[in-house]
């Protein structure tokens, strides 16, 4: 039996169960194909960061799977066409979520039974398949504490093992992954970017091993700090599939069986594992995430059209140091510290009433990790339009976040070095330091670092009459 498999965000070959189930029965064809928006009907297409992470990530796979073969174009097309030209029995693959992933899926999947072809799909990026979990009543879950709850209730298999000796079916298909241009040339933004990361199955599994040794001790509380170790970047090995949730389970269960002080935080890890599962059960029960407010009455909302504070926001040009940090971080790095994607996105919506689509956008282009279930859903979580969203009136303070999580301003000085000399007393509220320490410091408001783009206080009481909009509208339909 000779099988097609079709990859896509299952870049590895561990726990891989279309790879698993391909190479026991026969011979393999693997293959990768870069679709255009146009071809895939995708509306939210990949970013310039996660661009660059895909192929690295690609060249390791090929470096594990030398019979791999890189293709570009329509996959509705290609795929009937490779099965046709060398008689393949089968086509497997793992399955996607997106809406437009699950009707491009469809769409190949009927034409290919039609054909007598064998296809099957399986379950690979996620825990539970976002129909195995239900609320009581039967529907889906829309508050994530019981959706947690549910999840730990369910057993969860143990990973598959990479398959050994996989025999290739030969092709002459096929191009350079080079051909892809999906590395940026003219300025080459990343050019640090390979010595901070390490794309890859091996990297993503070395990252692992290193957060639950050297990192889980005390996630419960640390991870909420931008300045410490205690996070496991592992977001963009799991949303090009380097690494499947299933490993991570298992491995910090493990982990946390032998490190009986582990459990707590380990409990915590997994739970926000969950919550990217939380956002995939969403997407897939709500497919207008990504476009639509969830709650309708947040149409109401009297948003800003304001280019010139949004470009300020991206740049890390607010005025506001630990909101600047994050900004720079992002754009230097490819990722952000999630407690300072909150402030950073509380302060895009509530402070600049700018709508969370333009931080979307923002965020899927510059994020390695960007992923459409978890970056909607977070969005509008922090909007308060989505589904068990953060309270309306909760509006970060960006002087007492930075002044709580990062109490000695080492992540803030790191990113906005202008400020480095500032004492800590004064790092988060520059704008109201005295004259001599500024002076001290060697910073000149407006020139050397700017001036607050907005008046917190007064921001705040905008954004709050915004919402008084948003509760008469949901008044008004019920």
């Amino acid at each position: 039996m000779t099988t097609l498999v079709w990859f896509r965000q299952d870049l590895r070959t561990q726990d891989n169960p279309a790879l698993f189930e391909a190479a026991r029965n026969g011979a393999v064809l693997p293959v990768f194909i870069l679709e255009s928006p146009a071809q895939s009907g995708e509306t939210h297409p990949m970013g310039g960061a996660s661009r660059w992470w895909l192929h690295h990530s690609l060249a390791r796979l090929k470096a594990s799977l030398p019979g791999l073969v890189f293709l570009r174009g329509d996959a509705r097309h290609l795929i009937p066409h490779l099965v046709s030209e060398h008689q393949l029995n089968a086509v497997y693959w793992n399955r996607c979520y997106e809406p437009h992933a699950i009707e491009r899926d469809t769409d190949i999947k009927a034409g290919l039974k039609d054909a007598g072809i064998e296809t099957r799909s399986f379950k690979a990026s996620l825990l539970f398949e976002p129909w195995e979990l239900e609320t009581k009543s039967g529907g889906p879950f829309k508050v994530y504490s019981p959706f947690w709850k549910s999840a730990q209730q369910k057993p969860i298999g143990l990973p598959l093992a990479a398959p050994k000796n996989v025999q290739f079916v030969k092709t002459d298909a096929g191009e350079d992954l080079e051909s892809f241009g999906l590395l940026p040339q003219k300025p080459d933004w990343a050019s640090g970017w390979g010595n901070i990361w390490q794309p890859g199955e091996e990297g993503a599994r070395r990252r692992l091993t290193e957060f639950l040794d050297e990192g889980l001790q005390g996630y419960g509380g640390l991870r909420n700090r931008p300045d410490l170790p205690n996070v496991s970047r592992l977001s963009p090995a799991l949303h090009f599939g380097e690494i499947s949730p299933r490993t991570i389970w298992h491995e910090t269960q493990k982990h946390m069986t032998s490190e009986e002080s582990a459990t707590s935080d380990g409990l915590k890890f997994l739970s926000e594992i969950a919550w990217r599962e939380f956002a995939y059960h969403l997407l897939y029960h709500f497919p207008h995430l990504p476009t639509d407010n969830w709650k309708p009455a947040f149409d109401a909302y009297p948003w800003r059209e304001a280019p010139g504070d949004l470009k300020r926001w991206q740049k890390g040009q607010t005025g506001y140091p630990i909101v600047d940090a994050g900004m720079r971080e992002l754009w230097q790095t490819g990722y952000m510290h999630n407690r300072v994607r909150m402030i950073v996105a509380s302060f895009l919506i509530k402070h600049l009433r700018i709508h969370w689509k333009h931080g979307e956008a923002w965020f899927r282009d510059t994020l390695l990790d960007a992923d459409l279930a978890n970056n909607s859903a977070s969005w509008q979580w922090v909007a308060g339009s989505g589904a068990d969203a953060a309270p309306y009136f909760r509006i970060f303070n960006p002087i007492t976040q930075g002044e709580k999580f990062d109490p000695e301003g080492h992540y803030t000085r790191r990113w906005v070095p202008e400020l480095a000399n500032l004492a800590t007393q004064h790092l988060f509220v520059p704008f109201a330091a005295p004259t001599e320490a500024l002076q001290q410091a060697g910073i000149e408001l407006g020139k050397i670092y700017p001036k607050p783009i907005v008046d917190h206080s007064q921001a705040r009481q905008a954004a709050l009459a915004g919402y008084n909009a948003v509760k008469e509208a949901g008044q008004n339909a019920a």
